[in-house]
């Protein structure tokens, strides 16, 4: 194994919505990484040799819309697929790594706000990277989704949204928030469509009430599930430092 940590790169798109719980979980391991912050003015780098891991968070815009950041953010990606740096993408990361890929985002059937079930596949795959269970607790906030790439491994769905996970290589591509932690969920409850908003039509959109009454009962093992896949994600990384040294 290579004596050197891996290093570790988090593209930030949008100001509020930060790395959480993936930040704790780094730090609890002595972890170093660098956030890359775009509403705070930083590069968006379009090479991956400077990194050995690299995550997406998440961000209102779509992956379709022509600014600078996120074109740069792709080639990134593609980059990094083309070296094997491992790759964990969080909603738009996801969608991101799935149009890296080749695979088009587009408008969800219906808006997912709150937390959801998401029903795992009988893929091995989907155990490595999610665990044994059938069914786990994620946080949602989307009303677009990737499709599956070519090549990649279907993890999760429900059915609200057909592509909840997937795997390519060493990269997890997901449409849910694996990264929430209390404080960024105490915030985003405040935010929920209050009572009477168009968007509360749809059942897989909570109001305030329900989304605090769900984190209390499922933010801990959303986040059992995130240091799960944030561990896979560095072994892998480790894994790659080692052929490559």
């Amino acid at each position: 194994m290579p004596s050197a940590a891996p290093r570790v790169l988090i593209l930030q798109p949008l100001a509020s919505d930060g790395p959480a719980f993936l930040a704790h979980w780094l730090q609890q391991r002595s972890q170093a990484f660098t956030l890359c912050q775009v509403a705070e003015g930083h590069t968006v780098p379009t090479e991956a040799r400077d990194w050995d891991a690299i995550a997406m968070l998440g961000g209102t815009m779509s992956v379709n819309d022509e600014l600078p950041f996120l074109r740069r953010a792709e080639a990134l990606m593609r980059d990094a697929i083309g070296r094997g740096v491992p790759i964990v993408g969080h909603c738009l990361g996801g969608q991101m790594l799935a149009r890296a890929l080749g695979a088009p985002t587009t408008d969800n059937p219906v808006p997912e706000i709150g937390w959801s079930r998401v029903e795992t596949t009988a893929d091995p795959l989907a155990a490595a990277w999610l665990g044994e269970r059938a069914a786990l607790p994620a946080y949602q906030w989307h009303f677009q989704t990737f499709a599956l790439p070519a090549g990649a491994t279907l993890l999760a769905r429900n059915a609200a949204c057909a592509h909840q996970a997937f795997a390519f290589g060493p990269h997890l591509g997901m449409q849910f928030h694996i990264e929430v932690d209390a404080e960024k969920l105490d915030r985003w409850c405040a935010e929920a469509p209050a009572d009477g908003h168009p968007l509360r039509a749809h059942a897989g959109v909570q109001g305030e009430a329900a989304m605090r009454a769900d984190t209390a009962r499922w933010l801990a093992d959303s986040q059992a599930t995130a240091a799960r896949i944030y561990g896979r994600w560095l072994a892998l990384a480790a894994e790659r430092m080692a052929r490559v040294a």
